[in-house]
């Protein structure tokens, strides 16, 4: 069958995404190769079709996640529907296409756009500072400083980076202050990369404490 999946065309591809994604809507059981074989396409090897079919094949399931999202109505004042969903998938391709992630399920691909579509929201809201969201981590000296600044988040997950050698540090802080998630929700949307919530606080306070550390660097950056 990988033989038969790697000849089929995008297109022929995309409708039998369509149709498990269909089955798997309705509760009847679904294949999740097609659109695993256009997540590979997409993502390892940046085929530009392949991504064009992804956003049409999910564009109905991401406005469902929009519009059932419980801080929808206070981001609409600030963005529109369409704008949001075209920013997640513009934020999942590029998060997803420089990791690399090859995505065992489409359960793992699914949330990873969910968490894509909410560290949307999240940025878009910090970014109007209207709505005083705490997203990026509870009590801490670090989390207090950038939720209460108007600061540009990718500048800010650059310098951050800069502070973080260790790769799987990166990647927690990577969904914690680049997209807004707290330990929870990275569960949630990343159980296949961690045993358990309290891996992820684990992981959480060592950077925590590695950031607090260098407090003068980081005020120095964002100054």
């Amino acid at each position: 069958m990988d033989g038969t999946l790697h000849r089929m065309s995008v297109p022929v591809l995309a409708e039998r995404c369509k149709r498990e994604l269909d089955n798997y809507r309705r509760g009847e059981p679904s294949n999740d190769q097609y659109g695993l074989e256009l997540f590979s396409r997409a993502v390892i090897q940046r085929d530009t079709l392949a991504w064009e079919a992804i956003q049409q094949s999910f564009n109905t399931l991401v406005r469902h996640w929009m519009r059932s999202h419980p801080l929808r109505d206070i981001a609409r004042r600030y963005d529109s529907e369409e704008n949001f969903v075209a920013q997640a998938f513009s934020r999942f391709w590029q998060a997803a296409a420089d990791q690399q992630i090859a995505f065992q399920t489409m359960g793992a691909a699914m949330n990873y756009l969910r968490m894509s579509l909410h560290g949307t929201i999240v940025d878009t809201l910090r970014k109007y500072a209207s709505a005083r969201l705490t997203a990026l981590s509870e009590n801490d000296e670090v989390g207090e400083l950038c939720a209460e600044d108007q600061y540009d988040t990718n500048e800010l997950w650059q310098v951050i980076c800069n502070l973080l050698p260790d790769k799987r540090e990166r990647r927690v802080a990577y969904l914690l202050y680049h997209c807004g998630l707290k330990p929870r929700e990275i569960m949630r949307f990343c159980s296949q990369e961690f045993d358990d919530v309290q891996e992820i606080y684990r992981i959480r306070r060592n950077l925590i404490e590695r950031l607090r550390t260098n407090t003068d660097y980081l005020r120095w950056h964002i100054a």
